[in-house]
């Protein structure tokens, strides 16, 4: 048999080779530098690190229950049992296929976009299960540029998003740009003028990366009139949605209510990407569990689309984890389960806002200075404080509270047990940084 090898890389193993296996005491690997830490990692290390007995982690984006502790839902739990009755039957560990169940397919399209939208009932999704919303985003990235025009490579990220997205992009060989997207005056809130007037100002036919819901890291949203707005300037400039979906159900309880742009763009006639990820709504982070959805114009398109995204995932990672994804089918295929989920995430968004609110009321009550209304006018997990390097520092070095530099903390670190710490934390520091 003949084994091909890129002339490029066999001349590099050439070059190398003598090196790796010298007795001169060298190495491949000698000029290699040690990259830095990544920011939210990093925090997490430190955390991990700290003996401190009133020390807080509010850097990672993970939800924890009312004592700090890392939350498994009861759906899940449940499915799991169900899941190991049938293991070795129906169930079990063999390769999944590259794209994922077909059933998962179904049941995560109307999850999303809805079970009676005409384009899931037509078959004009391409569908393929991804790893998470990271995974899913990449994929698009590797599409993208492979078999899309070269306008498309021109893709629009708001300032700020989340630590990865820019660098998910940049290394699949797009053209990364920013629109403004929040005002860190008072009353901090969507520099929406500056970003409708960059989308204006985009390459016709870019694409432009959406936060479907809970923005992060800013947890600020659009209102569904100004979500209409940005449409409608989007389909005028001919520029494709890119929605990244982390958060249905999280931010505000509601399934339906946090589908509300992604349906929107649906209706509009778009086609769109849209990556979805079940890491912090059903609490699967570790699954690694996403989708990614290509909306068409017609089925055949769809087709053609679901072929070429396999042989983008086949060299990537050949075929997606199993256990995730039949944790998802378990609990969106049965009514029972479905609506315990449900309820369970309504308790999860609930316990967020009661500390949102519980946080601005300390801050307001104790007199700290400046204003605390942004915190409560913000959604999801995170919330950009407002607070300043000096100050996010000073967090860490004297008060033990772990948060991003950039003043974003996950609310989930925050409970009734360590709300007042909290309080009299930030208090301090504003005023002695100010």
């Amino acid at each position: 048999s003949v084994i091909w090898c890129n002339p490029l890389v066999f001349g590099l193993l050439q070059s190398h080779i003598c090196t790796m296996g010298s007795s001169s005491g060298t190495s491949a690997f000698q000029n290699i530098a040690e990259a830095p830490i990544d920011p939210i990692l990093g925090t997490t290390q430190m955390f991990n690190e700290d003996t401190h007995p009133q020390k807080v982690n509010l850097g990672v984006g993970a939800y924890r229950t009312e004592e700090g502790k890392p939350h498994v839902l009861n759906c899940v739990r449940a499915a799991e049992e169900e899941m190991l009755k049938v293991l070795g039957t129906s169930i079990n560990k063999e390769y999944s296929t590259i794209d994922g169940p077909p059933e998962l397919k179904k049941m995560t399209q109307a999850l999303v976009f809805g079970k009676d939208a005409e384009a899931v009932t037509t078959g004009r999704i391409a569908s393929v299960q991804a790893l998470s919303g990271t995974g899913a985003l990449r994929v698009v990235a590797e599409f993208v540029k492979t078999h899309m025009p070269a306008t498309m490579h021109e893709i629009w990220v708001s300032d700020p998003t989340w630590g990865n997205h820019n660098t998910i992009f940049a290394v699949s060989g797009l053209i990364v740009k920013t629109y403004p997207y929040y005002d860190k005056t008072a009353p901090r809130s969507l520099n929406f003028d500056g970003m409708i007037a960059a989308l204006k100002g985009a390459t016709p036919g870019a694409m432009v990366l959406l936060h479907a819901c809970a923005h992060n890291p800013t947890g600020v949203d659009p209102t569904e009139e100004q979500w209409k707005q940005i449409a409608e300037v989007m389909k005028e400039k001919q520029l494709t949605p890119l929605m990244d979906s982390a958060y249905q159900g999280y931010a505000s309880g509601s399934l339906d209510k946090d589908a509300f742009a992604i349906r929107l763009f649906l209706s509009m006639g778009f086609e769109m990407f849209m990556c979805q990820s079940f890491a912090k709504n059903l609490g699967l982070y570790g699954e690694r569990i996403g989708m990614l959805h290509v909306v068409c114009n017609t089925a055949d398109q769809a087709k053609a689309v679901l072929s070429q995204l396999k042989l983008v995932i086949r060299p990537m990672y050949s075929s997606p984890p199993k256990h995730g994804a039949e944790l998802v089918m378990q609990i969106l295929g049965s009514d029972e389960s479905f609506q315990a989920w449900q309820a369970e995430l309504t308790e999860m968004a609930n316990r967020i806002l009661e500390v949102r609110d519980l946080l601005r009321k300390g801050l307001e009550a104790k007199g700290t200075p400046g204003t605390w209304n942004h915190i409560t006018d913000q959604i999801g997990m995170f919330s950009f404080t407002g607070l300043s390097q000096a100050m996010c520092e000073r967090l860490i070095k004297e008060h033990h509270i772990y948060l991003l530099k950039s003043g974003r903390i996950s609310l989930a670190g925050l409970n009734k047990g360590n709300i007042q710490y909290m309080v009299d934390s930030v208090d301090e520091v504003v005023r002695n940084c100010s």
